[in-house]
């Protein structure tokens, strides 16, 4: 019979066994990855650093363009004309002869209210303008006959003179009386009340059989101007001298108005009017833009994103955007060196759009930066471009982005925050 103190033995050294020879798998697989990995490529920064290879980028060329100034605000839709239709007479109301939300011109007839009292004050009016134009001139026929007698001696002059003031009482008589008339009739016209603007009529303010007042506040509608239409926005008092210069040489500046997420234009119009105060309290003077709006784009009090289009730096040096670095020594890029290796260059930037930037320093036409992989690079990095259709791309040749701005002061030129849009 075998020990059981044996037995035992041998299963925990068989267990030891077993789990030495995991745990010597487990170290292979992994000192076989390391060694895999510090081979082949040189690692994750080519030749940089003691690794050797080189590390594929993504490059464009420096080119010459023309590039927009651009100011960006946000900025209000505000109707050029805004008008509360009341009603000039006190009366019922009879009819109303519009649809809410259509489009009226001026003149076109909207409601009426009741004439009938109106015309009957007009004939009493008109009744009493003839009974005393029949008095003066049965005074004026005296007059004439009682001047004849006088010549002759054979009156009194005082007659005479009584007679003379008898006929312009009378003449003034008639003159009320014909302003009597005159207000009924205009009284009258007031009852057929029409629009005094062109554009959109909004919800009716009250309805038919009601009685209206010249006191009501609400009035009867509103109408609002929508061709064209001015949006309203502000710039910081920094940004005026070139916009003032440019309008006081009587330049047209182009001014587009884009939806509040900045991807949709809405209308494209100009600058035509600048307030003549800065305001105190935020330092920015406030701007008017009109645009004619024949698509109704724009809707009165909509909140949207305007750019103002101030200049155009012609044959400008840019870049695209993405190769733009930043560290302890500034601003950056890496340029290509004709070794395939990159250099550190500090750039001084001005203008921006959406896709390019002005170079003022740094950087000469046709050199080649980095825009994708930068942030594996460092200075003297072997590289390597994936194709030579990507090193000879012109950035200028990408379509414009609809957002310019200056850079080098972002408090001023920032893209408005969608949040902020109504």
């Amino acid at each position: 019979m075998q020990n059981p103190h044996r037995k035992k033995l041998i299963i925990v050294t068989v267990i030891v066994l077993i789990v030495l020879t995991l745990a010597g798998l487990v170290v292979w697989r992994v000192m076989s990855a390391k060694h895999s990995t510090s081979g082949g490529r040189g690692g994750r920064f080519g030749g940089a650093g003691g690794f050797s290879g080189a590390m594929p980028v993504g490059a464009a060329a420096v080119t010459r363009a023309d590039v927009p100034v651009v100011y960006q605000a946000l900025g209000t839709v505000t109707p050029l004309r805004t008008v509360i239709v009341h009603s000039q007479i006190n009366g019922q109301l009879t009819e109303v002869a519009f649809q809410e939300g259509q489009m009226v011109k001026a003149g076109d007839f909207l409601a009426q209210v009741d004439p009938r009292p109106y015309q009957a004050s007009l004939e009493q009016a008109q009744g009493a303008l003839a009974r005393d134009q029949a008095l003066l001139k049965e005074a004026q026929i005296d007059l004439a006959r009682y001047q004849g007698l006088a010549a002759q001696n054979s009156i009194a002059t005082q007659q005479v003179d009584t007679q003379q003031s008898l006929v312009h009482q009378y003449e003034g008589t008639v003159k009320a009386d014909q302003a009597q008339v005159d207000m009924q009739q205009l009284n009258l016209t007031y009852a057929h009340i029409t629009a005094p603007v062109s554009g959109r009529v909004g919800l009716r303010q009250v309805d038919v059989g009601n009685y209206v007042t010249t006191a009501d506040a609400n009035g009867v509608v509103v109408i609002t101007q929508l061709e064209p239409i001015s949006v309203v926005f502000s710039l910081p008092e920094d940004d005026m001298p070139p916009i003032l210069a440019r309008m006081h040489s009587n330049a047209m500046l182009p001014t587009a108005a884009y939806d509040r997420t900045q991807t949709t234009l809405l209308a494209q119009g100009k600058l035509s009017a600048i307030d003549n105060q800065v305001d105190v309290t935020t330092g920015t003077v406030k701007l008017r833009a009109l645009f004619d709006n024949k698509d109704h784009s724009l809707f009165p009090n909509q909140f949207v994103n305007v750019g103002l289009t101030a200049d155009v730096q012609h044959d400008a040096l840019v870049m695209p955007v993405p190769a733009i670095q930043r560290g302890a020594q500034g601003t950056f890029v890496y340029v290509v060196k004709p070794d395939d290796t990159v250099a550190v260059q500090v750039v001084t930037l001005g203008t921006q759009d959406g896709q390019r930037v002005v170079v003022l320093k740094g950087l000469s036409a046709g050199q080649q930066v980095v825009t994708d992989g930068a942030d594996r690079l460092r200075d003297g990095a072997q590289v390597t471009l994936p194709s030579a259709s990507a090193t000879t791309a012109a950035p200028a040749a990408a379509t414009h982005s609809k957002w310019q701005h200056k850079s080098g002061d972002t408090s001023h030129h920032h893209k408005p925050s969608s949040s902020s849009g109504g």
